[in-house]
């Protein structure tokens, strides 16, 4: 009797998409929550919000060139359960800075230092869910690696990566409501134990594909069918490096790595910008409050139109499999159609003043090509570099992506602040509407910049 065939490498996709999900509403909880409940509170200015925002990306970035060589010599499973562990304490420690900085300002009297006494309580709660998150994605791409053949990795990618657009999708129907009703505290505290929950569940799903034993004779050749034809992924147009694995700072020499920090390090900020400003900017230019339904639907259609990122992780696959590419060279060029797309960003403000629907789906779009660059990104690593270095040259791209968002953020912040104080005109826009048409733009070039860059690293003769 033929054993029955297995699927089981899909349910650990369903597995990092539910922790991507769950790592993208711990990230948005303070972005929803610090324009009405928190700022009023402790008088937060952008320029405040931009700071925590900002050392947030710094940390993570940091943590990032550590993590994914964490991950590389724990495994997979270890890896991962640490990660969601520590982000998740993370997460709910930011509960207890609203009652630490009354406590301190009281025992040493600083009632006129509110705002700074709660931002570094705040930054120090971020801290440590940077840490703990910038574990994620090595670890997901590490897992996507392990159970799915190079052909299949960018889709497989894109699916695990939707649960980004998940989390920033379901947070402004719970988080304001969770802070209207109970606190801004319990919205941490609530949101944060889904991280446990989900903890649990990884123990017992997770194993590498010839351990596991919900993996039939059949799925596991079909995951290893890469060795067995002669690693298709060695031909792509960036050759594969030889060997069992790269040490972390012998990364740092070869052509790949550089081509993969540019990627990360000029695109990745545009992503952490809309998802944790875009609440801002309804607020500032609509007046819209996050309680409003008119917010919430908004934000909802903004992540919708994200979701169509979920196509474009399939697309290097039929460049492979119907117009016969290699796998390396069906990513570049999905990635290429994906850097075109953000330019609709560049009329996002000049004509938000029709509807703030035009804005909201212009940059829908921008971001949802955003998630099919970095699905197809991310699975460029294992075609470039060996198995046991996945997570080491991810976390190092993750760290360039972290740096380059810790300078928008703060960036944005400060030009949001100057803007409105000098009141700025650009291209009509007045006010921090005109700091806003400088970070759409920008928003707008940075993909085809980095593709550019990219395809200029990893173009060389061969021998």
């Amino acid at each position: 009797m033929k054993p029955k065939a297995t699927y089981w490498r899909w349910s650990i996709v369903a597995m990092l998409f539910l922790a991507t999900a769950i790592n993208y509403l711990d990230r948005q909880v303070l972005s929803l929550t610090w324009e009405d409940f928190i700022r009023p509170e402790f008088g937060w200015t952008n320029n405040n919000y931009g700071t925590i925002t900002g050392v947030f990306s710094l940390v993570y970035a940091i943590a990032l060139l550590f993590a994914g060589s964490f991950v590389d010599k724990l495994d997979t499973k270890k890896g991962y359960i640490w990660s969601i562990a520590i982000w998740s304490a993370g997460a709910m420690l930011h509960a207890l800075c609203g009652i630490g900085t009354n406590a301190i300002c009281e025992a040493f009297d600083m009632v006129g230092k509110i705002t700074l006494v709660s931002m570094t309580l705040f930054l120090l709660a971020r801290c440590v869910l940077a840490i703990g998150e910038a574990g994620n994605f090595p670890a997901a791409n590490k897992a996507v690696a392990e159970y799915f053949p190079s052909k299949d990795r960018a889709f497989a990618t894109s699916v695990f990566n939707a649960g980004s657009t998940i989390g920033a999708l379901a947070a402004p129907f719970c988080i304001p409501v969770l802070a209207a009703k109970y606190g801004w505290e319990m919205a941490f505290i609530i949101i944060g134990a889904l991280g446990f929950i989900w903890l649990g569940l990884w123990i017992f799903v997770y194993d590498k594909p010839e351990k596991s034993k919900f993996v039939g004779e059949e799925e596991l050749a079909y995951i290893r069918q890469d060795e067995t034809a002669a690693s298709a992924a060695k031909e792509a147009a960036s050759e594969k490096v030889g060997g069992e694995k790269v040490g972390l700072w012998e990364c740092f020499k070869l052509k790949q790595t550089w081509a993969f920090i540019v990627g990360k390090g000029l695109t990745d900020g545009v992503w952490w910008f809309f998802l944790f400003w875009m609440p801002s900017y309804l607020k500032n230019v609509y007046g819209m409050r996050s309680t409003e339904p008119r917010f919430q639907i908004a934000i909802a259609v903004l992540y919708l139109i994200v979701m169509l990122s979920l196509a474009g992780g399939y697309l290097p696959t039929y460049f492979v499999e119907k117009k016969k590419m290699k796998p390396f060279d069906g990513k570049m060029r999905a990635m290429l159609i994906f850097a075109f797309l953000p330019l609709v960003a560049l009329a996002a403000q000049p004509l938000a003043h029709i509807s703030y629907w035009l804005p909201v789906c212009l940059v829908g779009i921008a971001a949802a090509a955003h998630q099919s660059w970095s699905a197809n990104i991310f699975s460029t690593v294992g075609d470039m570099f060996p198995a046991g270095s996945i997570a080491t040259v991810t976390g190092i791209g993750g760290m360039a992506g972290g740096l380059g968002s810790f300078f928008i953020q703060k960036g944005a912040g400060l030009l949001f602040d100057a803007s409105e104080a000098g009141a700025w005109t650009v291209l009509g826009a007045h006010g921090i509407q005109a700091g806003y048409i400088i970070m759409f733009s920008y928003c707008a070039i940075a993909y085809l910049l980095a593709w550019c860059i990219m395809k200029a690293l990893l173009s060389r003769k061969k021998a």
